[in-house]
């Protein structure tokens, strides 16, 4: 089994304090919640009283009195219902509370996720973050709702009831402070072992969410190659590891929660009426005094074994809270580093020197250099892995660069917002991405500023509107999940689309007419070529045939540019794209003469 990192004591102190500034906006709903409870806790603690004064002043010495007998039978009463009702109050607002807390938590850590850099995303599963922005905030979430409330009337009830029997008697009262230190030797024993197991609880948790999404969104692949067998037996190695980590926290609640407390309470107890045995040698004993004392004893170890039962429930909200606040604490995002104060306005891009490596070690660029002017396309072609994609990722700053230089305008591009260059950016990339809703939320993707015959006439642009139009309910045609039920033709389509009504300044290609017909896509070239016009252009391209007439082509071979010009001039150099343009149209060239 694999090491699962430990959180220290002092680190769930951090994570505790950290969760518990989120009350901070609550402030007066939880002081009146905790009055609530203060009066709750009161009324616990004079009913024991009342029942020992019936005994001893009316039951014993056999005084029933009607009217005195009725008014502490009504305050009793009394007494009763009023904590009732508080009850429902207090127990009300701290779910209110918990659930507005919850409700912030999940938001940032949402809006965490949203600003990260893509290379967090390359190296964390999926469903390990969902798992953390809902079921780790779920266990927080029953943290706020009972344990603290819990905690808290624990404390104020013990409390109350050292108090009262102090009053009562010191001399006994002392004999069960004895009480307190094995109680709080329990406590520490358990919260050292639970906290280890209930983070081995919570992780493997995370890697059964993250092999479930895996599964779910492989599932096409895995029915073809027939990984069904290999699949069920990682899911149930993972599961297997869950039980293991779940039993050892069953073991440790049986051993240290409530058998080991009844077996203090005994004690206790044992020891309460030891001291009324050998006091009545001496002298009389009230038996409404006895009763108090076991009374409030009783009282004493409710709380306390609901603390012990609801401290496993802490322990998996700070082990929960530990993950989510990693989450929240994630440094991979692209620092701005410049003050963001530049528009974009003709969009002229120039790479200097540029050098870039993923994990820091192997670089993917190497020395890069070229300018792309507005209304120009410049063309990236080469083999895979020879540095296309990585260009447009630093150049749309999905991950930070620190050597060289990318110039847009003449402007360093960390002068620029994130949100002023995706503004002026349109990326349609080979494989688009459509979300649940309809094909005009698509096309919008909820610009306000953009009119139902703005999308329309970005689908006409694109000839988009053929098929659109066709569908049940036209522009209003729900799209399932990543619009499964589209082609991947008509998928690139309403990218296409999308793209052209955002109106950006730099066209961002990556191989996007892959998907599409000969007819449609000699179409949607015609409309590029009218959306280039005092635009730049960035195009990836596999097919050589769709970048011909690209002012600029850049031939790229393991990260570096070997090969620059338009096309009439790479051909006549017979170098790498000379060899790459016989091959794509049937010539006898090798695979190995052009690597």
């Amino acid at each position: 089994m694999e090491q699962i990192p430990i959180i220290e004591g002092r680190e769930q102190r951090k994570v505790l304090f950290r969760l518990l500034s989120y009350t901070k906006p609550h402030k007066r709903t939880i002081i009146f919640a905790f009055s609530i409870l203060l009066l709750t806790t009161i009324g616990d603690i004079i009913s024991p009283i009342l029942v020992g004064k019936f005994i001893d002043d009316y039951l014993t010495p056999r005084n029933l009195t009607f009217e005195p007998l009725f008014m502490l039978g009504s305050i009793y009463l009394g007494i009763q219902i009023m904590n009732l009702f508080l009850s429902y109050i207090h127990l009300y607002k701290f779910q209110e509370i918990a659930l507005k807390i919850i409700q912030r938590l999940r938001i940032d850590a949402f809006a965490k996720v949203q600003s990260l850099g893509l290379k967090y995303f390359d190296k964390t599963p999926a469903g390990s973050i969902v798992s953390r922005v809902t079921n780790d905030t779920e266990a927080i979430l029953d943290m706020f709702i009972s344990v603290l409330v819990t905690f808290v009337q624990g404390s104020f009830l013990m409390i109350g009831i050292f108090a009262a029997m102090f009053i009562l008697d010191v001399k006994l009262s002392m004999f069960c402070l004895l009480i307190l230190p094995l109680l709080l030797f329990i406590m520490f024993i358990y919260r050292k072992y639970s906290s280890v197991f209930y983070q081995d609880l919570r992780e493997r948790l995370g890697q059964l969410n993250a092999k479930l999404s895996e599964s779910l969104q492989g599932m096409g692949i895995i029915q073809v190659y027939r990984q069904e067998k290999r699949l069920r037996r990682e899911f149930e190695d993972i599961n297997e590891k869950h039980y293991g980590a779940g039993m050892k926290n069953i073991k440790i609640e049986g051993l240290l929660l409530r058998p080991a407390i009844d077996l203090v309470y005994v004690f206790a107890l044992m020891v309460v009426l030891s001291f009324f045995g050998i006091s009545s040698f001496d002298s009389p004993i009230e038996i409404g005094v006895v009763y108090v004392f076991v009374s409030y004893l009783d009282r004493f170890f409710e709380p306390v074994n609901n603390i012990m039962q609801r401290l496993s429930m802490f322990q998996q909200a700070i082990i929960a809270a530990s993950r989510v606040f990693k989450l929240m604490d994630e440094t991979e995002v692209a620092p701005q580093q410049k003050p963001a104060d530049h528009t974009i306005i003709k969009g002229e891009i120039e790479f200097r020197h540029v050098s870039f490596s993923y994990d820091g070690k192997k670089d993917v660029l190497k020395d890069v250099s070229f300018k792309a002017k507005p209304g120009e396309t410049v063309a990236l072609v080469g083999h895979t892995g020879s540095g296309k994609s990585s260009i447009i990722n630093l150049m749309m700053r999905f991950y930070e660069f620190d050597r060289g230089e990318i110039l847009i305008d003449g402007k360093s591009i960390k002068h620029f917002s994130k949100g002023e260059l995706r503004t002026n950016m349109g990326l349609v990339l080979q494989d688009p991405f459509l979300f649940y809703g309809t094909v005009k939320d698509n096309i919008k993707l909820h610009h306000q500023q953009l009119t139902d015959q703005d999308v329309q006439a970005a689908a006409e642009f694109v000839q988009a509107n053929h098929f659109i139009e066709k569908l049940e309910s036209g522009y209003d045609h729900l799209v399932v999940e990543r619009g499964g039920a589209f082609s991947s033709g008509q998928r690139q389509l309403v990218a296409f689309a999308r793209t052209i009504a955002a109106n950006p300044r730099i066209l961002v290609l990556d191989e996007a007419t892959a998907n599409i017909d000969t007819e449609t896509e000699e179409a949607i070239q015609a409309a590029l070529e009218k959306m280039r016009k005092g635009r730049t252009t960035i195009a990836i391209a596999h097919r050589l045939s769709t970048i011909q007439d690209a002012e600029t082509i850049l031939v790229l071979h393991q990260g570096e540019i070997v090969e620059s010009g338009n096309h009439q001039e790479l051909l006549a150099k017979k170098g790498l794209y000379h060899k790459m343009y016989l091959l794509q149209n049937g010539s006898a060239v090798s695979l190995e003469n052009i690597v």
